[in-house]
């Protein structure tokens, strides 16, 4: 399959999040007076965004209590006050990124990440200045794992879906590329949740570095050239 295009999921594929993240929820979290979530709960929890953090730290009374939709607000408004205090691309993406502007193969973005706080981050890292397509979960009616959004990104960039690859590091991203017809690789560097196994998700291909798929990239898109 000739693959012209490149699609990335945001959090645990591009970006290590966790931190600031996590720094939000446990704002929350310590707020109510309870422990705070350590290091490893974040990086196996992120990935299934705000609810799940929250779920993570604050046992089901208190969330009835509080309400969770007023927790989740007060951690998104929280995350989106410090979105850049540990927040950093992996290693391996701004060469794999900077590689793909060199090279003219068009990219883009397709995140559950609310465009609210997707498009400030964004802004703000010189990284994606050239990201040719952004989709949030707010985009369209759907989100991952629907492939609206896959589809959508792919119009946008004028590729078709079969000539994609969408990179991610959820069952979802997985999923979602896989409903949109489009090649994909699991990226097990990212967010990994506790108890899923990414050889169980039907990925066309499991991936554990962003500099590994860089070299991947390089050897299926320009062998096809």
């Amino acid at each position: 399959m000739t693959l012209r295009a490149v699609l990335f999921d945001l959090d645990g594929t591009l970006l290590d999040t966790a931190g600031d993240m996590g720094a939000a929820a446990n704002h929350v979290i310590a707020s109510l007076g309870l422990p705070t979530l350590s290091e490893s709960v974040l990086q196996c929890t992120t990935s299934d965004g705000s609810y799940a953090l929250l779920r993570a730290g604050i046992h089901a009374e208190l969330i009835e209590q509080h309400g969770l939709e007023q927790l989740r607000r007060q951690m998104l408004g929280f995350y989106g006050d410090n979105l850049f205090h540990h927040t950093r691309p992996y290693d391996g993406v701004p060469a794999l990124l900077d590689w793909l502007n060199f090279s003219g193969i068009p990219w883009g973005i397709v995140t559950n990440k609310p465009a609210a706080l997707t498009q400030p981050l964004l802004a703000g890292l010189p990284l994606f200045a050239r990201c040719g397509v952004t989709v949030s979960a707010d985009t369209l009616a759907q989100k991952k794992p629907h492939p609206a959004p896959l589809l959508f990104a792919a119009e946008q960039l004028a590729v078709a879906p079969q000539h994609c690859v969408y990179v991610g590091d959820h069952k979802r991203d997985i999923e979602a590329g896989r409903a949109a017809g489009m090649t994909t690789v699991a990226a097990t560097w990212g967010y990994i949740s506790a108890g899923e196994d990414p050889a169980q998700w039907q990925a066309d291909h499991q991936i554990n570095t962003a500099s590994t798929l860089h070299d991947w990239l390089k050897d299926t898109i320009e062998a096809k050239r």
